[in-house]
């Protein structure tokens, strides 16, 4: 008898989880034997030992940074991990990389390119979808381009315009139509990157660096 694969989805996304689901249930080669929406749901079912592979978004899950990930790898070494995201940045991708996460597909994926990460990750082989390859290697060295850790994406930017704005989490969480935890995590890593403490001086930075109008705030 063929061995079972068994599996983990830590996402907090609805739709995602239960497509996803959905697909790897349909081979008889895997099963989902747990779904996670916050990292303590996570930690109670990697505890139970119940999985060879976990499939989830580090956005979409209330991580305190990527370093997360990391501690789980060396945690539960036996559990491949594969990265299923909508976004990501050059210092995400370095950062994931350097801890021994190789395996990063956007949720554009088709299902032939969802299974041969899948089997990639499982045989401790690397995969990436060719628009992450594109954007973030550098073809001809074979070598990732890093970035300025400071660096922030247009999505981040426009999250640090609506704290500047005054707006709660759950505020911002409504105003942008992604879930409470996305929007936490997204703060996380704003403040981690630009290495600020607060709202404001993150908002006294971005004013300085342009991100906002100095016109409606006064330092």
């Amino acid at each position: 008898m063929e061995k079972i694969n068994k599996v983990i989805i830590a996402d907090s996304q609805f739709l995602v989880v239960e497509a996803l689901k959905s697909l790897i249930m349909a081979d008889r080669d895997y099963t989902v034997t747990g779904v996670a929406a916050t990292k303590h749901e996570l930690l109670k079912l990697l505890d139970s030992g119940s999985a060879e592979l976990l499939i989830t978004d580090y956005v979409n899950i209330d991580y305190d940074g990527l370093d997360d990930l990391r501690i789980i790898r060396l945690k539960y070494p036996q559990l491949s991990i594969l990265i299923l995201t909508n976004t990501i940045s050059k210092q995400e991708f370095a950062e994931l990389t350097k801890s021994g996460i190789k395996n990063i597909i956007y949720k554009t994926a088709d299902k032939d390119e969802i299974f041969s990460a899948i089997e990639s990750t499982l045989k401790s082989r690397k995969f990436y979808s060719d628009e992450i390859l594109d954007l973030f290697l550098d073809i001809s060295e074979s070598k990732y381009i890093a970035e300025d850790p400071k660096t922030l994406t247009p999505s981040e930017i426009e999250i640090v315009k609506l704290i500047a704005d005054g707006l709660t989490t759950k505020e911002i969480a409504s105003r942008r139509n992604i879930s409470y935890h996305t929007v936490n995590t997204h703060r996380k890593n704003i403040f981690r990157k630009v290495e600020v403490s607060n709202a404001s001086e993150l908002i006294m930075l971005a004013i300085k660096a342009g991100w906002i109008d100095n016109i409606e705030y006064y330092i």
